[in-house]
C-alpha cells in the first residue's frame, strides 16, 4: 500500500496535505505518529465516564489533528461530535460518537498496514 492508496482508503486527500508540507516524507512521519496520539482513547473513556467536557476536548483534538493530515472522513465524524458537546452532552452526541470509532478504526487500520509495508521494504 503506498501512502497515496492509505489516503484513498481513509477518505482522506492525499494531495491537499502534500501540497502543505511539500515532502511525502513528512507526510509519512505525520500519519504515523497519528498512532500514537491518545485523543481517541480519552475520547472513549470521558464519554463512558460522562466527562463532557473532557469529551469535547478530545473530539476537538481528533478534529483539529485530522484537518491538518487531511484525514476528511474522520474530521467530518469528529467535527460534528466536537459541535455536538461543546455545550456539554445532547443527545445526538452518543450517535456520533459510534461514527467516530467506525471512521477511527477505518483509519487506523489502513495506517498500520501501510506502516506494515513500509516495515518490509
Amino acid at each position: 500500500m503506498t501512502l497515496q492508496e492509505c489516503y484513498n482508503a481513509i477518505g482522506g486527500n492525499y494531495a491537499e496535505v502534500f501540497a502543505r508540507l511539500h515532502s511525502e516524507r513528512l507526510v509519512r512521519k505525520f500519519v504515523l505518529k497519528f498512532l500514537d496520539d491518545k485523543s481517541y482513547e480519552l475520547l472513549c473513556v470521558s464519554m463512558a465516564e460522562k466527562d463532557y467536557d473532557e469529551a469535547f476536548r478530545a473530539a476537538h483534538t481528533i478534529k483539529g489533528v485530522c484537518q491538518n493530515l487531511g484525514f476528511d472522513r474522520l474530521l467530518e465524524s469528529s467535527s460534528k461530535l466536537s459541535d455536538a458537546l461543546r455545550h456539554g452532552w445532547t443527545p445526538e452526541a452518543d450517535v456520533l460518537v459510534e461514527q467516530v470509532k467506525e471512521d477511527y478504526c477505518v483509519t487506523t487500520a489502513a495506517i498500520r498496514e501501510y506502516e506494515k509495508e513500509c516495515e518490509e521494504h
